[in-house]
């Protein structure tokens, strides 16, 4: 039976993997199923607290879920200059470019290996397109953005939640819903 409003957030990775009734290893329970839909509830550290959709819930290691695609985000904002997609895509293309020429000069030995790896170092892209969806990664802010073609909206970013015990300030990351936590 699926607990009313339950909208998984990851799954559980293609072997399985083991869970604890709570982020302590000595404490085990049951593991969880491959490919099980999970909610994540709470993160501390490496722990994951996740709810499966018969209400169960268990700690798991939070580094091995896979994250469910959400639909796109819906942008409120009109197009402004600082929502415009286009000054990401010439950055994507530019980047994309170097990579290129330093791949053919790689290629007709004009370079070696290891300035292959210097011309490289740092060049960063990320440009997933679908239809009228584009996902482009800005390395500038570290996130991954989400546009529809004239607009622009954050999609995730590279900061990582931290548990509790990095510092003040820093509480366990949590799952909020209209419903609550």
């Amino acid at each position: 039976m699926t607990t009313p409003g339950f909208r998984p957030t990851h799954v559980v990775p293609g072997p399985g993997m083991p869970a604890w009734e709570a982020p302590d290893p000595a404490r085990p329970t049951v593991p969880l199923d491959p490919l099980l839909p999970v909610q994540l509830a709470e993160r501390r550290g490496d722990w994951a607290h996740v709810l499966c959709a018969n209400g169960w819930s268990a700690w798991v290691d939070g580094r091995h879920l896979i994250a469910v695609p959400q639909d796109p985000p819906v942008p409120e904002a009109p197009l402004s200059r600082t929502a415009d997609p286009r000054p990401l895509l010439a950055r994507a293309d530019e980047t994309l470019a170097r990579y290129r020429a330093a791949v053919e000069e790689l290629a007709g030995g004009g370079l070696d290996t290891e300035g292959f790896q210097g011309r490289t170092r740092g060049l960063r892209i990320g440009v997933v397109v679908e239809g009228e969806h584009v996902w482009l990664y800005d390395p500038q802010h570290g996130r991954w953005v989400y546009a529809d073609g004239t607009r622009l909206s954050t999609y995730a970013t590279d900061d990582a939640p931290r548990a509790a015990a990095d510092g003040p300030g820093h509480a366990p990351t949590q799952v909020v819903t209209p419903d609550g936590p």
